[in-house]
């Protein structure tokens, strides 16, 4: 079962949660692959296992989500503060055996040089045991530097175990059991099969490839799964969180949900606050649905670009256009973005709802990568001017909007639309390339607004 809306009292605050970190010395050494295949092996031995990312990635949280049949729910100290991470964790890992949170980048690798919101920054924050993810593939007797490295580079961080990755020959993995800072927990060999396939924005998505579960294979034929087990239970208790899950509110107003294999990127915690904040989420596809009932528009970022050619036969385009013309509220990131303005190209201009003055063009290169720290400088509809916002930016596309176009947020840190502008706003609706990270009041306000266009449509 999902632990998305439980209430503490189903389950209890466990504080006593079998965890660990699976961390890497640095991106591409194979911990998502690797972290995949421990969810996979655990939920073959019967276990309830509760998926973690630490950071903003959307991609790889669909892969743990598809494998442990549990929402992975992001651990960021940027966008959710300490206590947030925290919080996060104790409310999702409820009802789990053991909780697999798998890091991002390397193990040290914070914002701008720095420990903070790094892997092991999460580490801390959950008292959480480390497995270390390390690439031997050009190495031997030397690998074992690293390790020790990595192991005394900040005594605050616990790695108590190392999988050794791309491993050639048996001849190899002696080499390197010949000697031994840290355990040992496994040693992967090369493989040669089919992985999981990569595009502009990463990995392929969940529902396009089953891979990931396949290494589940992997670590049962070769990495130690009750030692691995026996760490996770031997992390330390945690501090009594001191907090009571707040109470789902009373429905208020509809808000519709664009997902599917085009608008795909949420964060789970995004969605369960607005339910919190009195909102019935509504799931369709723009794509394929019908516009269902609604009485707000949330659409999420994702692949309009390829899709653009559904989406511009779809009629939702038209019936969304309709409804913001009405005052409807509506919020696009990213790709909602995309699809919100005039027009999508790629190999040829595809037309999309038509309701902000803009239009986007994909490019070859990254245009921008990074945390997003800004303000709403004016009042739209369901976000006051003067409220805070913190998120993520990662896209392959130009939007270029007219001359008298209108901003509302104005970002101290990221790229936006343009200068450091970005919330593009018409009427009612918003469109911004930050991913952001949604705050209790920006909730209310959007299930307000919302409230409000349901009594005078």
């Amino acid at each position: 079962m999902d632990t998305a809306f439980r209430d503490f009292g189903e389950d209890g605050i466990n504080t006593e949660i079998p965890r660990l970190v699976i961390a890497g010395t640095e991106s591409g050494c194979g911990k998502t692959s690797l972290a995949s295949g421990l969810m996979s092996a655990l939920r073959e031995r019967g276990l309830v296992v509760q998926p973690f990312k630490t950071g903003p990635d959307f991609i790889d949280p669909t892969h743990h989500t598809r494998i442990c049949g549990r929402t992975s729910r992001n651990l960021d100290p940027f966008m959710m503060g300490e206590e947030g991470v925290f919080k996060t964790f104790v409310i999702a890992s409820a009802g789990a055996d053991i909780a697999v949170v798998e890091g991002a980048m390397g193990l040290f690798d914070g914002i701008d040089g720095s420990d903070f919101s790094s892997t092991a920054h999460v580490a801390r924050i959950l008292t959480a045991p480390v497995v270390l993810v390390v690439s031997a593939a050009a190495s031997a007797r030397s690998i074992h530097a690293v390790v020790r490295g990595f192991r005394d580079f900040d005594p605050r961080v616990r790695i108590v175990g190392v999988i050794f990755n791309r491993l050639a020959t048996t001849k190899h993995r002696d080499m390197i059991a010949a000697e031994e800072f840290v355990p040992a927990l496994g040693y992967i060999s090369r493989q040669e099969g089919p992985g999981v396939q990569s595009r502009h924005l990463g990995l392929v998505m969940a529902h396009e490839s089953d891979a990931m579960q396949s290494y589940g294979q992997v670590v049962r034929e070769s990495c130690d799964l009750d030692a691995i087990l026996a760490i996770a239970r031997g992390a330390p208790p945690l501090a009594d969180p001191g907090f009571a899950m707040r109470p789902k509110g009373e429905k208020r107003a509809v808000i519709g949900v664009a997902r599917d294999n085009t608008f795909c990127f949420y964060y789970q915690n995004n969605l369960d606050r607005l339910v919190r904040a009195g909102a019935e989420l509504r799931f369709f596809s723009p794509m394929d649905d019908a516009l269902p009932e609604m009485d707000a528009l949330y659409l999420g970022g994702g692949y309009p670009e390829l899709f653009a050619d559904r989406l511009e036969a779809s009629p939702c385009r038209h019936a969304i256009c309709r409804l913001a013309d009405q005052g409807m509220p509506v919020y696009g990131e990213c790709g909602g973005l995309m699809y919100l303005g005039r027009s999508i190209t790629t190999d040829r201009e595809y037309q999309m709802a038509g309701i902000l003055p803009a239009c986007t063009e994909l490019t070859p290169r990254i245009q921008a990568l990074g945390y997003v720290k800004g303000t709403f400088s004016n009042p739209v509809g369901f976000w006051a001017g003067g409220s805070r916002v913190l998120g993520h930016e990662f896209h392959f596309s130009r939007t270029e909007c007219d001359r008298d176009a209108r901003f509302t947020l104005h970002l101290k840190q990221g790229t936006g639309i343009r200068d450091g502008n970005d919330g593009l706003t018409e009427q009612n609706t918003v469109g911004a390339y930050t991913h952001a990270y949604f705050s209790d009041s920006f909730c209310e306000q959007f299930v307000a607004a919302a409230e409000v266009f349901r009594r005078n449509p």
